[in-house]
This record gives C-alpha cells, structure tokens and sequence, in this order.
C-alpha cells in the first residue's frame, strides 16, 4: 500500500514509507512539468520533438 490512511482508522494496513516518499517526488514533478502549457497540450508534430521539448523542460525543472 502506497497511499497514507487515515489516523482513526480501525483495520490498519502496511505502509511503506520509503515507498511514499518516492511516490511523492514523482507526483510533484508532473505536477511542475504540467506548468509548460505545449508539454500539457502535446502540440508538437514529431516525436522527436516531443521527446527533445521533454528533456528540455525536464533539464529546466532540474536546474532549478
């Protein structure tokens, strides 16, 4: 199970902590990537230049 429960629950289930943690990273990364309207909207002809906007925007998200 990777999503947090809540605290009053009475059947508690395992949680993996780490496994959260990284979850989380991932889920606020798309979160920034969604920022850059022409990623959200795929509006690039190729896939090339899809994949190379993806780095680009990936390289920006990461210096910053």
């Amino acid at each position: 199970m990777i999503i947090l429960q809540c605290r009053n629950r009475l059947d508690r289930r395992p949680f993996d902590g780490i496994l959260f943690k990284a979850r989380h990273l991932i889920d606020n990364f798309f979160c920034k990537f969604k920022e850059f309207k022409r990623i959200a909207m795929r509006s690039d002809k190729t896939d090339r230049s899809f994949a190379a906007m993806v780095y680009l925007i990936a390289a920006i998200i990461n210096s910053r």
